[in-house]
């Protein structure tokens, strides 16, 4: 499988069972099966299975379990992991437990993260964008932004 390119930003809303519909430039990426879970800054991420294998399990597999940032990973990222598959709709479920855990109620916002989305409350999106923009700005000032 080649490495999928998420790129953009949709939003949808979450029905009452916690599916959200994605929209076909993303599916097309996703494949099958994917992975569901715990991402940074309580967002959800989701991975198409084989890259989460390679980007999540066979790094944390390869660590130490003597490691308490191993493990603390291992729990955050795999404990807390759900395969699913994407519906006829096009729609992916949101397990009960990730949801609540980035408050995830009704309207969302997905992004692209390249190899991956992120799927965070609208409201909660919309503050770590401002945060994101001013250390986009801060690093332009320094020059450490190739644009």
């Amino acid at each position: 499988m080649a490495s999928a390119e998420f790129l953009g930003m949709h939003n949808p809303r979450l029905d009452d069972k916690g599916r959200m519909i994605l929209p076909a430039r993303f599916r097309d990426d996703l494949g099958e099966r994917i992975a569901v879970t715990k991402g940074p800054d309580r967002c959800v991420v989701i991975y198409p299975y084989a890259e989460f294998k390679a980007r999540i399990i066979d790094p944390l597999a390869a660590g130490s379990s003597a490691s308490r940032n191993v493990r603390a990973l291992r729990r955050a990222y795999l404990a807390n992991a759900s395969t699913e598959t994407l519906d006829r709709q096009g729609r992916v479920t949101i397990p009960p437990g990730l949801r609540s855990w980035a408050g995830l109620d009704r309207d969302c916002t997905v992004i692209g993260q390249g190899s991956y989305l992120e799927v965070w409350d609208s409201a909660a999106y919309a503050s770590i964008a401002d945060s994101s923009d001013d250390v986009l700005d801060s690093l332009d000032e320094e020059g450490s932004v190739p644009l």
